[in-house]
């Protein structure tokens, strides 16, 4: 009697996606499954090596890029903004 479980294609991607888009450790992710972590990591290698993982590679990365240059816009901004307030407050205390 056969007792492995069979897991469709999509149930597989799912799980590594879970893991690497969501941030999620392979314990949580296993355990939520109901899966021993170490099919995961499996699944993942088995992606990675057919391609499969690539074109989700390829749009995390350019996520990741923007992210990095709007978290630089951000701090040039608030700098730009703390230095604006420093001359307010200058030039009020001058008139006065």
């Amino acid at each position: 009697m056969d007792k492995r479980r069979k897991f469709s294609r999509e149930f597989k991607l799912a799980a590594v996606k879970k893991v690497m888009e969501q941030g999620l450790s392979y314990t949580v992710v296993a355990r939520d499954l109901g899966v021993g972590d170490n099919l995961i990591r499996n699944w993942k290698k088995s992606f990675e090596e057919d391609g499969t993982l690539a074109d989700g590679v390829a749009g995390n990365q350019s996520v990741e890029a923007e992210l990095k240059r709007l978290r630089e816009e951000n701090r040039q901004l608030k700098m730009e903004r703390d230095i604006l307030k420093k001359a307010t407050a200058f030039f009020a205390k001058e008139s006065n």
